[in-house]
């Protein structure tokens, strides 16, 4: 199914320069896919608000046209729906303080994601009393969900935290904020979506060994 948009059409989308909700003009378009890949819909268009341009595109698969997603510039992908949400929402709130340049928040924010993270599963403490935070990490290795790289990962955030939540004079930098992000988004990733990913690979494997399906050896 083809779509085509004419240079001039207005539509309203979110802007990723002013982040405001905008009147967007498309200054130019392309369109390819079709054969093994879905039809998409590339547009270039300029924010009525900022007068900023951006790339967007839109993709059909098979269920009618999606609606334009930013492409350009790169937008932070959205975490996994298999990530707790509970846990989306801390590491979302991270993300908005270091939109908003608030580096030292943001090791803040990336603390509580670590100690949320060790809350679900299932080692936040004893009788009602939490463990510290380093303590908490190391359960997890002992457990066998985490490696030690993902535990020195850890706990350099959990550091990088502490330095953000105790006054010290200086500030967290944005290298270190991003960083900090970066190693969070991957241990939630480790923890909750390649560990699922994995269990429905083994399970595959399991149910197609068992209807004789087996795939090659070498």
């Amino acid at each position: 199914m083809s779509r085509e948009y004419r240079v001039g059409y207005t539509f309203p989308l979110v802007c990723p320069h002013c982040e405001k909700p905008a009147l967007v003009t498309v200054t130019g378009e392309a369109a390819g896919g079709g054969v093994e890949e879905p039809p998409y819909l590339l547009e270039l268009v300029r924010c009525g608000t900022c007068n900023e341009p951006f790339l967007t595109v839109e993709e059909d698969y098979g269920q009618g046209w999606d609606g334009p997603g930013v492409l350009w510039p790169e937008q932070l992908r959205p975490l996994s729906h298999h990530v707790p949400q509970s846990l989306r929402r801390e590491h979302e709130e991270a993300r908005q303080c270091f939109k908003a340049k608030a580096y030292t928040a943001t090791a803040v924010m990336v603390r509580r994601t670590l100690e949320g993270v060790c809350s679900d599963q299932g080692v936040s403490g004893v009788n009602g009393r939490s463990k510290p935070l380093v303590k908490m990490l190391e359960q997890l290795k002992s457990d066998g969900k985490i490696d030690g790289r993902l535990l020195e990962w850890a706990q350099a955030l959990r550091v990088l935290g502490n330095e953000g939540a105790h006054f010290t004079g200086t500030g967290v930098s944005r290298e270190d904020a991003a960083d900090g992000l970066a190693l969070a988004e991957a241990l939630l990733d480790y923890l909750y979506v390649l560990a699922a990913q994995f269990d429905a690979f083994k399970a595959r494997r399991v149910k197609n060994k068992d209807t004789g399906q087996s795939g090659s050896q070498s």
